[in-house]
């Protein structure tokens, strides 16, 4: 899929590359959009992909002086479910960052990433657009900041240069006069692409609506404004009334198509639905209500930070791959134009990782990758490149199988057993995160493994009777 991968220990020799290579080179960093980019020729002529994801603090999430939040580059979605300064100043972007893919998806995509791919239904860029964020993008040649609703310029078009990197996300903080929310509605419950999305933030005064944002996600070629339904909260009570006539004017301001998976006339007036939800949420008080207050996110017990490199890495096919895998070391000389699936089952001969879907979708290729769950078929193989990689056959040991393989066996979980090497990873990393989980946390925990045979039943009580075995029940 690529000719070559670089991994870079610093922003300069990011942009350096980018210099060099423009148009032939895509920087990486959860790459859970661009390897399918690749794979289904969207992104053509890339010859070079530089991986950003080892550069030391550039997953941090800080408030300024000022009072504007700001995400660097590496920040996933996991990042921000997890974050308290961002529950308290954006909630409405942790709700967004919950509803993107699975626990292992949102271990590996960062916001930026999200944001530069573009899509008109991607959730996190519509409640930062909603807060008002800009971003800024760097090159050798100097910094821009760029009005995020700017940063659009059709369908997966931005006003991004080929030699230039977006290195922070800034939004002002909410304000204790600000209330907001995201609804996302969708298909199914996870896993899913938005039909319709949309992001509300108002500011009050004194009782009234001193502004509003209203914006819309998945109904036009890119995130837009409901600009008439704010113009007409300005001013006014949040009440039925009000709410009624702002959801009608939300709805002339939708352009959406008609695709498999809805037709133009529904999300139309979906649109109009689900902005009353959200004005309801909001007068109601109930903005967090159903959201955990402890989000399952398989980093285990400690999220520690990626195992960083000394030197930059130029993974050419003369140079080895070295990584441990099960804690035993290995040096691959092939394998560096493969996803980490790939490496594992055709250079380790790891086979007990299954590739079913090769998208995201399945999470039979779960892995544990520097201790947190990811999905094997959305990394590049380099990203293992000093790393340490846990996959199914060293879940276990030679004295005994591990506490949820046992009750798989003898709960009779296991049905085609196909899907059953990812669930194992989850349902342990779950374990190690949570030991007594609820089976509302089993749940969560699970959303990213699909099991054909639909023995759900009976793979979440075999996670519920490990647990117990693991506390000496």
């Amino acid at each position: 899929m690529w000719h070559n991968v670089i991994s870079v220990v610093n922003l300069e020799e990011v942009l350096a590359i980018l210099n060099l290579k423009r148009e032939k080179a895509r920087i990486v960093a959860g790459a859970t959009d661009l390897i399918l980019e690749l794979d289904r020729g969207v992104r053509k002529d890339i010859e070079t992909l530089v991986d950003v994801s080892r550069i030391p603090r550039l997953d941090q999430i800080q408030l300024d002086e000022d009072g504007w939040v700001h995400l660097g580059p590496l920040v996933t979605h996991n990042h921000c479910v997890a974050s308290k300064l961002l529950q308290e100043a954006a909630f409405p972007l942790v709700q967004a960052a919950w509803e993107v893919g699975s626990p292992q998806i949102r271990n590996r995509g960062t916001i930026a990433g999200n944001l530069v791919t573009a899509s008109p239904a991607n959730d996190t860029i519509t409640p930062l657009m909603a807060l008002g964020a800009k971003v800024v993008l760097k090159s050798i040649r100097g910094e821009r900041t760029v009005p995020l609703e700017k940063f659009y310029l059709g369908v997966r078009r931005v006003d991004l240069e080929a030699d230039e990197m977006m290195v922070d996300i800034a939004f002002p903080a909410m304000k204790p006069s600000q209330k907001g929310t995201y609804i996302k509605f969708a298909l199914r419950r996870a896993q899913a692409i938005s039909l319709v999305n949309v992001a509300v933030v108002l500011t009050f005064l004194e009782g009234r609506i001193e502004r509003a944002a209203i914006t819309l996600g998945a109904v036009a070629p890119t995130i837009i404004h409901a600009g008439e339904a704010e113009n007409f909260l300005a001013g006014k009570q949040l009440n039925d009334d009000t709410i009624q006539q702002a959801s009608k004017l939300s709805v002339k301001a939708a352009r959406p198509i008609s695709d498999i998976r809805g037709s133009a006339s529904y999300r139309r007036h979906m649109t109009g639905v689900v902005t009353k939800r959200a004005l309801r949420t909001i007068l109601s008080g109930e903005v967090r209500k159903g959201f955990p207050q402890k989000p399952v996110l398989l980093w285990g017990s400690e999220k520690y930070p990626p195992h960083s490199l000394k030197t930059l890495v130029d993974h050419s096919t003369q140079t080895p791959i070295e990584t441990k895998i099960n804690g035993v070391h290995f040096s691959f000389v092939s394998g560096q134009d493969k996803t980490l699936l790939r490496l594992l089952r055709e250079e380790a001969n790891l086979i007990g990782t299954k590739e079913g879907c090769a998208e995201g979708e399945c999470g039979a290729c779960t892995v544990f990758l520097d201790g947190v769950a990811v999905m094997s078929c959305m990394v590049p193989a380099t990203r293992a490149h000093g790393a340490e990689i846990i996959t199914i056959e060293g879940l276990g040991n030679d004295e005994r199988l591990h506490p949820v393989q046992e009750t798989f066996i003898k709960d009779g979980a296991v049905q085609c057993g196909y899907c059953t090497p990812g669930f194992l990873m989850s349902a342990a990393k779950l374990l190690e995160e949570r030991p007594m989980p609820s089976q509302e946390e089993i749940k969560h925990a699970i959303t990213g493994n699909l099991c054909r045979c639909t023995g759900y039943y009976k793979i979440i009580e075999a996670i519920e009777h490990a647990a117990l075995i693991q506390q000496g029940r």
